[in-house]
């Protein structure tokens, strides 16, 4: 009887874990990043020397919390979120990018600056009209620095994001290494262990947001995490961790490296935030530098015509535009002070020419045809748009993929309440004939002790 006593509390004692491990898994149906735990009980055998040969084993026992983890959902849905998160993230910038350009409306005052020149050239003057065009030239010229400033802007919060993306990285990967630490002290198969691995995974989905990652784990869980494309040392491999680093070249193109202890790696950007803040940067810098290019060849345009003529009161012209520290920093010259120093024609009034004389302002007209400066600035938003129309429509595609591998991870490892419930009632119905066996063989010990 001793033996069915404890083969009804061994019983009693497994599905009473079960009956708990079921009520965790339907109390966290939608806690995020849970995984369904599940319940390993085994037959306890009995002893090779029995003496009856043909008598029970000795119950039943819990051999651990399992979780119903799938390694390959997990890695298609770290694939896809960083895949997106590229996309997503190259997309802001290049919004970014389309607001700087229209954001002034440098095309149209470029285009104002030259519309009056044409005004001016029918009637060169009018004191009414040169000052117009003197107006227009201090606008396109602020339109200009405050382009170039928004593009600063862009550069300096390109920087934060970087910054930012590498001490997440960081601290991810020392948090990590803290969990192999754990995971390692845990027992193999408790609730403890469990949770583990789900803060694992959960710091493992955070680090494929922000880069493209390859993940291994070892027979007890612990991960060991890669760089796609790093040919360094794992970032995080057991308890040690990496440090990762943001910088910008000169050239204005941005790269992310990590440090494990001595050794310093390049981070190959395929993936994730730090993909598409070296998107982000690769096209800032070619914008600016194509921007540069036609500030450069606007100013100087302008100001060779300048000094090739004679302005209103036939003296040479000079030049009317000065720029600052970068071909952006446009504005008007102090020295040009006044309509009257347009320089409208090239013909002295000795020559026939004078007051009445345009044909310098031909000439700047022809310098604006040939040079296409409104052309190239039109191209310029025309292309970025372009490329943040295709950026969205990648993103559409890449959340669908992504959506359904989050669905697959989820049937695979997410909790089913109605698949809960059966077990519930499959655990209380075991739980209770369990208890009925110890009743039992209470009552037949005791028949046996009434005995006389």
């Amino acid at each position: 009887m001793s033996d069915l006593l404890s083969i009804g509390a061994s019983g009693v004692r497994a599905y009473q874990s079960a009956l708990s491990t079921v009520g965790e898994n339907i109390a966290n149906v939608n806690s995020t990043g849970y995984t369904r735990r599940t319940v390993n009980i085994s037959e306890v055998a009995g002893g090779s020397g029995s003496l009856n040969p043909y008598g029970a084993g000795n119950g039943v026992v819990l051999t651990g919390v399992g979780r119903s983890a799938n390694v390959y959902a997990s890695a298609a849905l770290r694939a896809s979120t960083s895949d997106l998160s590229r996309t997503t993230k190259g997309a802001e910038w290049l919004d970014r990018i389309q607001d700087a350009l229209t954001g002034n409306a440098l095309t149209t005052r470029v285009t104002s600056f030259f519309a009056s020149a044409q005004s001016l050239a029918a009637e060169p003057n009018s004191t009414a009209l040169r000052t117009g065009m003197l107006s227009a030239a201090a606008s396109a010229g602020i339109a200009f620095t405050a382009t170039g400033k928004a593009f600063d802007q862009i550069d300096s919060d390109i920087d934060t994001a970087g910054n930012q993306a590498a001490q997440s990285l960081t601290s991810l990967g020392d948090s990590l290494g803290k969990i192999n630490d754990s995971l390692g002290r845990a027992q193999v198969g408790s609730t403890a262990a469990a949770q583990l691995m789900d803060q694992r995974d959960n710091i493992l989905s955070q680090m494929s947001e922000l880069a493209d990652v390859t993940t291994k784990t070892d027979a007890i869980g612990r991960a060991t995490v890669s760089f796609a494309g790093s040919t360094g040392p794992a970032f995080v491999q057991g308890v040690t961790s990496g440090q990762v680093a943001y910088d910008r070249g000169s050239d204005g193109k941005v790269s992310f490296t990590v440090t494990v202890g001595a050794v310093n790696s390049q981070i190959t950007a395929s993936g994730g935030t730090i993909a598409g803040i070296t998107d982000g940067a690769e096209r800032v810098a070619a914008i600016r530098q194509e921007l540069n290019a036609v500030a450069t060849g606007f100013t100087g345009a302008v100001n060779v015509n300048q000094t090739a003529g004679l302005d209103q009161n036939g003296n040479t012209g000079i030049a009317m535009f000065a720029t600052g520290t970068n071909p952006t920093d446009i504005s008007v010259s102090d020295q040009f002070t006044s309509g009257s120093l347009i320089a409208a024609g090239k013909i002295a009034a000795s020559a026939g020419g004078g007051v009445r004389d345009s044909s310098n302002l031909t000439a700047l007209e022809a310098t604006r045809q040939s040079q296409g400066f409104e052309t190239k600035l039109t191209a310029l938003v025309t292309d970025n748009a372009t490329a943040y129309k295709q950026k969205n429509t990648i993103a559409d595609a890449q959340t669908a993929i992504r959506d359904g591998a989050a669905t697959a991870l989820s049937t695979a490892t997410g909790v089913n309440l109605d698949s809960e419930a059966v077990d519930l009632m499959r655990f209380q119905q075991a739980y209770a004939a369990s208890g009925r066996v110890i009743q039992v063989a209470r009552e037949t010990m005791q028949t046996i002790l009434d005995i006389r």
